[in-house]
C-alpha cells in the first residue's frame, strides 16, 4: 500500500512559546519513505530529536505570532495482515526491560483500575485470544462522537460514557489489554479513510513476540496504516504541544491510498 500525505498546521501565538511538533511519517522495516519534506514558517530555527522507543522524530521550535507549518510524503507500507487470536502470549517474566512501562499505568490510562473488569469478563483467554476479545469490547461498546471528549479524558471516563474519538478507542484498548498483561502503548498514525480527515490514534499490542497494530475504531486496516510517533498515552504521542497558548486558525490533513 502507498499512501500520500499532506498535512498544513497553521496557528497563532500571542506570546513566544517553546513547540514540540510529531508529524513525521516514521521509518521502520514495515514501512518506507518514498518522498518526504517538512517545512515550519517560524521565526525561530527548529532541532530533531529522536521519538519514544527510537521510532520517528520529532522538532524543537519555537511560535511567536503567525506559526505555519507543511508535511508532505509518499509511504509505502510492506505489513502482512495477522489473526490476532493465533499468536502467542508472553509471561510477564520474559519480557524484555524496555516492554514494562507498556504494563504499568499511566496518566491517560489507569489500567490498575481495570484488572478486576478484564479478569472477570475475559476469564481463562491471554495473548492473542484475549487481545482479539478485548478489540472486539471495545469496537462493539463505544460509539463514535467528535465531541464526546476532550484532551482531558481517560479511559476511566470513556469506559464510562461509552463515546469517544479515536485516541479515546486507542486509550481503552491500551488500559485493558495492560489490565490483561500484555504490553500495550498508543499511536500516532497516518491512515486513508479516517471520518473525518485527522491524525488518527491507533494501538500497539506486544504478542508473540513483536508489535501488532490495531485499530478499534475499525476505520483503517493494519496494513494501510503509517506510524507516526509510539508512546505510553497521549502524552508521549500528541501531534502538537506548546508550551504556552496558542490558538488553531486552521488545521488539514490528508491520507489518499495511491
Amino acid at each position: 500500500m502507498r499512501l500520500s500525505i499532506e498535512v498544513d498546521l497553521e496557528y497563532h501565538f500571542a506570546e513566544a512559546s517553546d513547540v514540540l511538533l510529531q508529524i513525521e511519517a516514521a521509518v521502520m522495516p514495515d514501512q518506507r519513505l518514498v518522498t518526504e519534506s517538512l517545512s515550519v514558517f517560524s521565526n525561530s530555527p527548529i532541532r530533531a530529536v529522536t521519538g519514544e522507543d527510537g521510532i520517528g522524530q520529532r522538532c524543537l521550535g519555537r511560535g511567536e505570532g503567525a506559526w505555519h507549518a507543511e508535511y508532505r510524503a509518499t509511504v509505502d507500507i510492506d505489513r502482512p495482515t495477522v489473526t490476532l487470536g493465533n499468536l502467542a502470549a508472553t509471561e510477564v517474566r520474559d519480557l524484555d526491560g524496555h516492554l514494562i512501562p507498556y504494563l504499568l499505568p499511566s496518566r491517560y490510562c489507569q489500567s490498575d483500575r481495570f484488572e478486576g473488569f478484564v479478569h472477570r469478563e475475559f476469564a481463562g483467554l491471554t495473548g492473542g485470544a484475549l487481545a482479539r476479545e478485548l478489540v472486539d469490547w471495545v469496537a462493539g461498546s463505544l460509539d463514535y462522537a467528535s465531541n464526546a471528549s476532550t484532551g482531558e479524558t481517560t479511559a476511566l471516563d470513556t469506559f464510562a460514557s461509552r463515546s469517544g474519538v479515536c485516541r479515546d478507542y486507542a486509550h481503552l484498548l491500551v488500559t485493558l489489554a495492560r489490565a490483561g498483561g500484555i504490553p500495550a502503548r498508543c499511536v500516532s498514525a497516518y491512515a486513508p479513510g479516517v471520518d473525518p480527515p485527522d491524525f488518527h490514534a491507533v494501538a500497539d499490542l506486544w504478542l508473540d513476540g513483536d508489535w501488532r497494530l490495531v485499530d478499534a475504531t475499525r476505520m483503517a486496516d493494519c496494513s494501510d496504516i503509517a506510524r507516526v510517533c509510539v508512546g505510553r498515552d497521549a502524552t508521549d504521542i500528541a501531534f502538537m504541544t506548546a508550551f504556552g497558548k496558542t490558538e488553531m486558525r486552521r488545521q488539514s490533513v490528508r491520507v489518499v491510498a495511491v
